[in-house]
């Protein structure tokens, strides 16, 4: 059987830049490489949408997190964290390993972060240093409102830090426009690649602070990569049998064009969510992204045990539910090399698995729902 994946992270790759990952391994320090790499740069300046360089980390998406505190914030300074779900308690702890003054801004599973909790705790905090927040909150489906988000942090002397990783490419998020200062983001969602990559951009604001703040680290020291990045190096061994099929992905980026990217991104989602309304079941989130579609499980279902047949009988893999939310909802991505069609079929395995369950379905009313949404849409 086909294996089909759906999951949020990894996500599937293109066969070209699964073909660059099968040449052989070049070295690292070379012209070639640095030329690669400039080029990568520019591309992701590209992605991110912003005039300010971009950082190539060999590591996850966390540690990009990890980079973007030890960096910004000295010992015990006060950061506000807007946190939705697990992505957002993954700064939480950064921020506590690096002894950091936290002011959580918290929301139940499923909720999103509204711009006037934001302002509130500004508000209330006007030493606060830092506001970290997440772009696609990839536990429960919310998205959260950067743009005003932006807004309001920029009338102030903190610095506003998102976790972009599993929406940058999939959602509009414009950098710099949005006075976002600074940005992570990883290789395994929206662009296509596996694990392995992380990017990070700092803005003028940001680089102010860092500059100013006594250095706390070794590897994740963005000091060391802006100096590097002048020649087109890195400061450590880079991943560069990674970053040169990096490049594929991202000329296929460019080649759609980042705004036609969002809006496919956008169209798919919609659909999705008008197929799992006309199969009886909600969206669990009350502000959903276009990266992906989390699904409350219905009563009477397991939720686990559905998503084990979905993939043993059609090849369809989803994801579950993280920690507590595990057997609650299900996580079915539609970020980067996924197209309608392959959504289309994800929906309908989904419905037999279902009905198989014994859940009361109309066969075809996804199908047809998603269909429809997606003809009537732009």
């Amino acid at each position: 059987m086909k294996p089909r994946l759906f999951t949020p992270g990894p996500t599937p790759v293109p066969e070209e830049t699964l073909l660059e990952l099968a040449k052989p391994v070049t070295y690292h320090r070379s012209a070639e490489a640095k030329a690669i790499l400039a080029e990568v740069s520019e591309d992701l300046k590209y992605v991110f949408q912003t005039s300010q360089p971009v950082y190539t980390l060999t590591c996850s998406g966390t540690g990009g997190m990890e980079a973007a505190v030890s960096n910004a914030l000295a010992v015990g300074e006060k950061a506000i964290l807007c946190t939705a779900g697990r992505w957002g308690e993954r700064w939480r702890g950064v921020l506590k390993a690096f002894s950091a003054d936290i002011v959580a801004v918290e929301v139940p599973y499923g909720k999103a972060v509204t711009p006037e909790m934001l302002e509130t705790a500004l508000k209330a905090n006007p030493d606060a240093k830092a506001v970290f927040t997440t772009l696609s909150e990839t536990s429960t489906g919310v998205g959260h409102d950067l743009e005003a988000f932006g807004k309001i942090v920029a009338g102030t002397d903190a610095l506003l830090a998102v976790d972009g990783i599993s929406g940058l490419g999939a959602m509009e998020c414009r950098t710099d426009a949005w006075n976002l200062d600074l940005v992570v983001t990883g290789s395994q969602k929206a662009l296509m690649m596996p694990p392995g990559l992380a990017f990070i951009c700092a803005s003028a604001k940001a680089w102010k602070k860092i500059d100013a703040t006594p250095v706390r680290n070794f590897y994740f020291d963005l000091r060391r990569y802006r100096k590097s990045l002048l020649e087109s190096d890195t400061p450590f061994t880079p991943g560069n049998t990674l970053i040169k099929a990096q490049r594929a992905s991202l000329k296929r980026i460019r080649a759609e064009g980042i705004e036609n990217l969002w809006a496919r991104h956008t169209r798919i989602a919609g659909a999705t969510r008008a197929a799992v309304e006309a199969m009886g079941l909600k969206v669990f989130a009350e502000r959903p992204n276009s990266a992906l579609t989390v699904i409350a499980v219905p009563a009477g279902i397991d939720g686990s045990s559905t998503l084990k047949a979905l993939e043993k009988k059609y090849g369809y893999k989803l994801a579950d539910g993280q920690d507590a939310m595990k057997g609650q909802i299900w996580r079915l991505s539609h970020m980067g090399y996924t197209d309608a069609f392959e959504v289309l079929g994800a929906v309908s395995a989904l419905e037999l698995v279902l009905i198989e369950s014994g859940f009361k379905l109309e066969p075809g009313a996804g199908v047809s729902a998603f269909q429809k949404a997606y003809a009537t849409s732009k």
